[in-house]
């Protein structure tokens, strides 16, 4: 059972009901308005928001929701209304206002069990967020140029695995890059000056082969510690 808030458009009684929705098990909670929703202080794991009366304010009310990024978002409108719909609106789905009970809850499932996805990735006490291109170590910035961020990125997101210097070139640079391997190693240099003595060894040498990731693991002198 999922709790659902259900928002009216302001002037609109805060009872309005989804037949289809009511029969559903899920807590229904019913709210008037943006504000209403953008206030409400519970626990809630999906919005709905109700267009049959009154398509603009419900669009507003969506993109306000939508902004606040808080909650996934289902649009209930007429089925004349469909033509006006655009991905300017940033709802998550719509169900048109005939639905039936099996199709609503149907749609209800789909935005429950889809995990939103995340922009960022953790690694030790490094954050790389891939929407806003920066990079945190325990919340300290860490200036990089555009190459040093996806370097640093594509390694992290194969952290513990080694990863050859062709490999590298071929799937952070491109196939049609034409520089060398050593391209690689002035990067990786770099990288590790930027991360700091306290990080520098989560990028480790493996000797004649490339490199790897893994802030958990020491290097060892077999693979060349952190010695491009």
């Amino acid at each position: 059972m999922a709790r659902i808030l259900l928002v009216s458009p302001a002037g609109l009684r805060s009872n309005a009901t989804l037949p289809a929705l009511d029969m559903l098990p899920h807590e229904v909670i019913p709210v008037v308005g943006a504000d209403a929703a953008l206030s409400f202080k519970g626990s809630i794991d999906l919005v709905v928001v109700d267009g049959r009366a009154d398509l603009m304010p419900a669009r507003t009310t969506c993109q306000l929701l939508v902004g606040a990024g808080q909650h996934r978002v289902l649009l209930v409108v007429p089925v004349v209304s469909l033509p006006v719909l655009t991905s300017g609106w940033g709802i998550d789905d719509f169900v048109v206002e005939t639905a039936t009970a099996a199709e609503m809850d149907a749609r209800v499932r789909l935005l429950l069990e889809a995990a939103p996805a995340s922009s960022s990735i953790v690694a030790g006490p490094l954050t790389i967020d891939d929407a806003s291109y920066t990079v945190t170590a325990s919340g300290r910035a860490i200036d990089l140029t555009y190459t040093e961020f996806e370097l640093l990125k594509y390694m992290v997101s194969h952290e513990g695995r080694v990863l050859t210097r062709e490999q590298l070139l071929s799937d952070v640079w491109g196939y049609d890059y034409y520089g060398g391997t050593r391209t690689v190693d002035v990067h990786i240099r770099r990288l590790r000056a930027k991360l700091g003595s306290r990080l520098e060894h989560y990028i480790q040498t493996v000797r004649n082969v490339g490199y790897r990731f893994s802030p958990d693991r020491a290097p060892d002198n077999g693979e060349g510690g952190n010695r491009g």
